[in-house]
């Protein structure tokens, strides 16, 4: 039985995951923090939510899961490297030069850690085919849709979407804007090659839309989360594989899906 301490624990997302946790017949939840809901109970059960990373300690947590925000993120990693505990992180917004750290600290730990911009394997499955198509195709967009509480734009999966397409080809044609009437119309440029168009709306959870276009057609892929729970299946698969993984960071749900 893996036990597992979630970060973030009273948010949408961290409430999500609790719940995913407590339904695995080889998980069990043993610790949840989140400052903002200390003193809480954790929906469906006697567990307090605890103002610090000191209830994994104290819990003999295994594996934590952190849904926070980068800043939080942060702190929460850099006590799970230095007490051995593996983290699993869905929170964005990471650098490279905050990943770069996060490699090194869990290099000189006995946990390992886990990241990935989106814990949806159909939006895995998307970026995986928008760079196998980006070769035979001139021109090539997205658009990333996402609810009005996001504070990241672009989205992780976006950028990382955009990243593999412009490495999958060298044969991208320029832009033929030459009068921009609205600052920002034409989104934001990635690696010189890809634009990206970030809405953020009330109803939408998350759902991405890569437009490849050549000489006489188009092809458009896309991918929805309608609901958190989406997320779970590899949110779960990444609990319960982090510890085999390679010692120090693994960054993408490909690697999981590969393993």
């Amino acid at each position: 039985m893996t036990r597992v301490g979630v970060f973030g624990a009273g948010g949408r997302m961290g409430a999500t995951v609790c719940a995913a946790v407590l339904d695995a017949p080889d998980l069990e939840l043993v610790a949840a923090v989140d400052p903002q809901h200390a003193g809480e109970r954790v929906a469906g059960t006697e567990l307090t939510i605890a103002d610090s990373p000191e209830a994994l300690e104290a819990a003999a947590t295994d594996v934590s899961v952190d849904f926070t925000v980068v800043a939080g993120a942060r702190e929460n990693l850099r006590w799970c490297a230095a007490h051995d505990v593996h983290a699993v992180v869905g929170t964005t917004g990471f650098t490279e030069d905050d990943l770069d750290e996060l490699s090194n600290l869990f290099e000189h730990s006995a946990a390992n850690a886990f990241v990935a911009p989106n814990f949806a394997i159909g939006a895995v499955l998307l970026m995986r085919f928008a760079a196998q198509a980006a070769p035979w195709f001139e021109t090539g967009e997205i658009i990333e849709l996402h609810h009005n509480k996001k504070v990241d734009a672009p989205s992780g999966t976006a950028m990382l979407t955009a990243h593999r397409m412009a490495a999958a080809s060298q044969q991208w044609a320029p832009d033929p804007t030459s009068d921009v009437v609205a600052e920002g119309a034409r989104g934001g440029l990635v690696d010189d090659a890809i634009r990206i168009h970030s809405v953020r709306m009330q109803g939408m959870v998350a759902h991405q839309e890569v437009i490849l276009g050549t000489t006489g057609e188009t092809l458009t892929l896309r991918h929805d989360s309608y609901d958190r729970s989406s997320f779970m299946p590899g949110v779960l698969l990444a609990v319960r594989k982090v510890g085999g993984l390679p010692n120090g960071l693994t960054v993408g749900l490909d690697a999981l899906l590969d393993a």
